[in-house]
């Protein structure tokens, strides 16, 4: 199997765990705050992810320097930002516009990836990704024509995923993995702390009746080691195989699989839009993924018969 399909399953599969974890984390924040359950879901992924690197993988402390500690604190800034901005702009926007416009990065994606790695995407790319984004349309039925900053603010979200992707591609394949995932994962933790303390009730993070609550419990145990520790070092590792723009259109399948989750576990009813959306989201997705036709080279003969 060629790396860079290996890669994009790898991917997919970590949408699919991003995607079914949201009912759990949903109902989590009900009794946590979110920033407070960010800050420890995150500080328990790089305990983890930490404790792993000091018994088995202490040699790429070795490699602890300036240079990985600047790439990875701007990816847990851009990775913080995401969630921040989106935890935020719930509080103004409906979920469903902001599940629109959280998955506008995947046309942000290849529009920063051209702007700043001089990435052009090819053709199918284009073309997948905006039969993708016509897919989250459907899915979320979003009403944009009533825009208030709730939505800025959500736009701002997709924007720190989308520079987080950007960034994570460039840095990947540069950096030893886990000692990079440390850090990141780290500097999200520390910064959704200290916005808790800013902006929440941080005292029911220290409360051992909620923590213990089962929705609280479950949630955290599930999305600190496979939604955040397993899911951020399988991207960070793979996505040095891949493009960022195919990288996007892997994530939007996020709100899919969150949606057919919600289906199956919470009895939302799925509506035929929101099926069709989740057919067009799919479509784009591999319809990137095939292969550029070449254009038939012309011989020199040819050329003089011409």
């Amino acid at each position: 199997m060629k790396k860079s399909l290996f890669a994009d399953i790898s991917l997919l599969m970590v949408a699919l765990v991003w995607g079914s974890t949201f009912v759990l984390v949903q109902n989590a924040i009900a009794t946590l705050p979110p920033n407070a359950f960010n800050a420890i879901r995150f500080f328990l992924a790089a305990f983890i992810l930490g404790g792993w690197l000091l018994v088995f993988e202490r040699k790429q402390l070795q490699q602890l320097n300036r240079s990985i500690i600047t790439s990875g604190l701007l990816l847990g800034g851009w990775l913080f930002s995401g969630y921040a901005f989106q935890t935020v702009g719930l509080l103004y926007t409906s979920s469903s516009k902001a599940g629109f416009i959280t998955g506008l990065s995947v046309v942000l994606v290849p529009l920063f990836s051209l702007l700043l790695l001089k990435q052009k995407p090819s053709r199918n790319a284009i073309i997948g990704v905006s039969i993708a984004t016509i897919g989250l349309y459907l899915l979320t039925l979003t009403d944009m024509t009533s825009l208030n900053r709730g939505d800025a603010l959500v736009l701002a979200c997709a924007i720190g995923f989308a520079m987080h992707i950007i960034f994570t591609g460039r840095y990947s394949d540069k950096f030893p993995t886990l000692l990079l995932t440390v850090i990141q994962i780290f500097t999200v933790s520390i910064l959704s702390g200290l916005l808790a303390l800013l902006t929440e009730d941080y005292s029911l993070a220290f409360r051992i009746d909620i923590l213990l609550e089962k929705n609280v419990l479950i949630a955290l145990i599930i999305t600190s080691v496979f939604a955040t520790a397993i899911a951020f070092f399988a991207q960070t590792s793979f996505q040095k195989y891949t493009t960022p723009t195919r990288v996007a259109l892997i994530f939007a399948m996020e709100p899919v699989f969150a949606a057919i989750t919600a289906y199956v576990w919470a009895n939302e009813r799925l509506t035929p839009h929101a099926l069709l959306g989740c057919f067009c989201i799919f479509a784009g997705m591999i319809f990137a993924e095939l292969p550029m036709k070449k254009k038939p080279s012309i011989s020199k003969d040819e050329k003089q018969v011409i």
